[in-house]
């Protein structure tokens, strides 16, 4: 599957939905079921700035491919951060530098979040480019 495949498939799993009720429900679905990041990784290094709760994203490259993950102290963050990692974790730098975030606004999620978590999932956002960017200039060495 390629990332925009992942991407239209994101925007499908929420457009079954009929109203931001059940979308929350989901997202904080999709938040309980996310895997605990490590202990040693939840330290302030790891952690993400601009988020209203506590979020801490690793990543690493295998294979080529960019593994992300993360956790934070908030149940729909973490929802938000296993939207970002289903999106984006196991494509390669170039994939992930080359597809804009356009699927977040396709489910309506930034009409649908406060000021503050909006920030923060851009922050995540960013946090997961930036990782894109540094692997992608480790891989061309």
């Amino acid at each position: 599957m390629t990332i925009h495949e992942k991407h239209k498939s994101i925007i499908d799993d929420f457009k079954s939905f009929e109203n931001w009720e059940e979308r929350y429900s989901y997202i904080i679905k999709l938040g309980k079921e996310l895997s605990p990041l490590a202990e040693e990784f939840k330290i302030e290094k790891y952690k993400i700035e601009g988020c209203q709760s506590q979020v801490w994203m690793n990543a690493k490259l295998e294979d080529g491919k960019i593994l992300v993950e993360a956790d934070s102290d908030a149940m729909i963050v973490k929802g938000l951060i296993a939207i970002l990692i289903s999106a984006y974790s196991g494509f390669s730098p170039d994939e992930i530098l080359s597809a804009p975030p356009d699927f977040l606004k396709e489910i309506g999620i930034d009409n649908h979040l406060s000021v503050t978590r909006k920030n923060g999932l851009g922050a995540m956002l960013k946090q997961i480019q930036l990782y894109a960017f540094a692997f992608k200039q480790i891989n061309s060495k």
